[in-house]
């Protein structure tokens, strides 16, 4: 046969593998995964902040990409309530992060200083404050104080307060405002870095209680969110509403930095309030 069929002089289609690609979710460009996840999911193009987890923040921030000891590892939640599915829903949130809790707690250096290091992970149940979240950043305080180092949490809780806990959730509101009273007595600096989302019961106790209130570009923050606060209100929200830079422009932040400055400029504020070298 002297002429082949057309099908068989195509060149086979190459499969692109699955997950390689990433869109972004405000440019729309289609960004290599591994080039993002080097940027610390930062878009080169258009500096939209995608949610990061813990362990992309303790590589961040700390010098030697983890903890020099944790804090309250070994505790992890129960369902005082036996609220219907909680159990289940804990289980797969432990098996999806490998975390036991939304919270996770250590001391570390950062750039050279020595730090307690608190950080929340949005995939743990939207980083909902239960029962251990609320005891982890209390004993955190607990180690600042003891210890005479700065605190720094970084948190990213759209959850709020986790509503399979009840009462024994909104407590910690109480509790994690203590620990915070806590280092205000013994003039321990508190450094609260919120990321895309921190609402609810966390925004509404210590996240917002920083002597120093640094926000990631473009986060959402607030209490409820603005869809629920339209519906309520019965009226139109400005564009940007609850958004870092619109809370900045009210005097409701002081700072609002790009992830990939935010390790040199909590650094230069260690440097201003006479944290120790590590």
């Amino acid at each position: 046969m002297l002429f082949k069929k057309k099908k068989e002089l195509e060149p086979a289609k190459r499969e692109i593998p699955e997950g390689l690609f990433v869109k972004c979710e405000s440019c729309g460009e289609m960004l290599y995964k591994t080039v993002l996840e080097k940027n610390f999911l930062v878009c080169p193009k258009c500096n939209y902040h995608f949610r990061a987890n813990v362990e992309i923040y303790k590589k961040l921030l700390l010098d030697s990409g983890d903890f020099k000891e944790a804090i309250a590892s070994h505790l992890e939640s129960d369902d005082p309530l036996e609220f219907p599915e909680y159990r289940a829903k804990l289980k797969q949130a432990k098996e999806s992060t490998g975390l036991k809790e939304a919270a996770i707690a250590g001391v570390g250096t950062m750039g050279g200083f020595e730090i307690v290091l608190f950080l929340t992970d949005f995939r743990f149940l939207g980083g909902s404050m239960g029962s251990v979240y609320g005891e982890i950043f209390y004993r955190a305080c607990e180690t600042a104080r003891d210890r005479k180092l700065p605190l720094i949490s970084v948190t990213s809780s759209g959850g709020g307060a986790r509503m399979h806990e009840g009462i024994f959730s909104l407590m910690q509101m109480v509790k994690t405002t203590i620990g915070v009273e806590i280092l205000n007595e013994n003039k321990i600096p508190f450094i609260s870095v919120v990321c895309d989302p921190t609402m609810g019961g966390v925004m509404a106790s210590f996240a917002s209680l920083g002597d120093i209130n640094i926000a990631e570009p473009g986060a959402l923050l607030g209490f409820a969110g603005p869809r629920v606060i339209e519906q309520t209100i019965k009226q139109t929200l400005p564009p940007g509403f609850q958004r870092s830079e619109f809370l900045m422009q009210k005097g409701f932040l002081d700072m609002v930095v790009s992830r990939k400055e935010m390790k040199g400029t909590l650094i230069k504020l260690l440097s201003y309030l006479g944290a120790k070298n590590g």
